[in-house]
């Protein structure tokens, strides 16, 4: 039986309460596979700060170290000190976003089914603001390596999909960074051809995610942009509580709920645990478990489409335990 180990940061707000109920459902899927999933639990976050006087200890980065893959749960006020470092210490230089519609779910259209691949660790995120006199001013970085790879896997993700890219900038005003980036892309683009490549500015794209959402396939973008984009992916396919996200490097690996920590609707046992859940499927695929990440994406599909079962966000009344409970139910029949 294989074994793996994992690092879990349970976060902040509703964060604890989804991630329970994560636990459960892998728990259920370990009953009817063969492997095991052993999770070492650290600290981080809102609450970790208050406590510790840090949002992330040096013992969770050295366990993640370790282990190598960390599943999250949202923190609220300190992501920057958390999420963010995290991407720059482990190098997780590719945010993967998918954004799917899925049957009984109020999606602008039934055939949406997108990737969004948007480089993690460049362009404004890398925090570089500083003050002269009453002004502020902040450093965009992108680099010829960060272009270049976050392209590649882009490319590379096409391949195993409808074979289509849409590089998202706007080198029409930002001609010296954008420029770079869209440039690479493109050369980039001459290793697969078999790869259709479009290219859009991301105003456009903002528009046509409404106006034709159908017709992207993989979108890579920068840091800033990508961010922005793919919440607005995620609500067009109906919620952001169904909007999982994977931060993929090169040795290390940290899978989480897009969504922030909702602390509004912390502790009333109501929020949607299918980002979360669907952030573990994307986990067991990183770890080469696909089986198992279909049965826990089959076993969703169904709870959504029956439409019985659904939380307040997907239009029902349902508890964070009930549509957890039936989930499982999907998978061990």
């Amino acid at each position: 039986m294989k074994k793996y180990k994992i690092a879990l940061m349970k976060g902040d707000g509703i964060g604890p309460e989804i991630t329970e109920a994560t636990l459960k459902v892998l728990s259920a899927l370990e009953e009817i596979s063969s492997f095991k999933l052993d999770f070492i639990e650290i600290e981080g976050g809102d609450e970790c700060l208050r406590r510790r006087g840090t949002a992330l200890p040096e013992e969770s980065i050295d366990i993640i170290r370790k282990t190598g893959v960390c599943l999250k749960g949202p923190v609220g006020e300190s992501a920057a000190d958390v999420i963010v470092k995290l991407r720059l210490l482990f190098d997780l230089y590719a945010n993967l976003r998918p954004a799917k519609s899925y049957p009984g779910v109020p999606a602008l259209r039934p055939d949406i089914d997108m990737l969004i691949v948007r480089e993690n660790t460049e362009d404004l995120y890398k925090g570089y603001e500083f003050n002269i006199g009453d002004d502020a001013i902040a450093l965009r970085v992108i680099t010829k390596k960060g272009c270049q790879r976050i392209a590649e896997m882009a490319f590379k993700y096409a391949m195993s999909r409808r074979k289509k890219v849409t590089i998202v900038h706007k080198a029409n005003v930002l001609r010296v960074t954008d420029g770079l980036f869209r440039n690479i892309c493109l050369e980039v683009s001459k290793k697969f051809p078999e790869v259709k490549c479009e290219e859009l500015y991301v105003d456009a794209t903002a528009m046509h995610l409404i106006r034709r959402p159908q017709d992207f396939d993989v979108i890579v973008t920068t840091n800033l942009f990508g961010d922005i984009l793919s919440d607005e992916a995620a609500q067009v396919c109906g919620s952001l509580g169904l909007a999982p996200g994977a931060n993929i490097g090169d040795k290390y690996a940290l899978f989480e709920p897009i969504h922030g920590s909702a602390p509004d609707i912390a502790g009333k046992k109501i929020a949607n645990p299918i980002s979360m859940i669907l952030s573990a499927k994307m986990m067991l695929e990183y770890l080469g478990e696909k089986e198992a990440g279909s049965i826990i994406e089959n076993a969703i599909t169904k709870v959504l489409s029956e439409g019985k079962v659904l939380t307040r966000d997907l239009g029902g009344n349902a508890t964070t335990d009930e549509i957890t409970k039936e989930i499982i139910k999907k998978i061990l029949k």
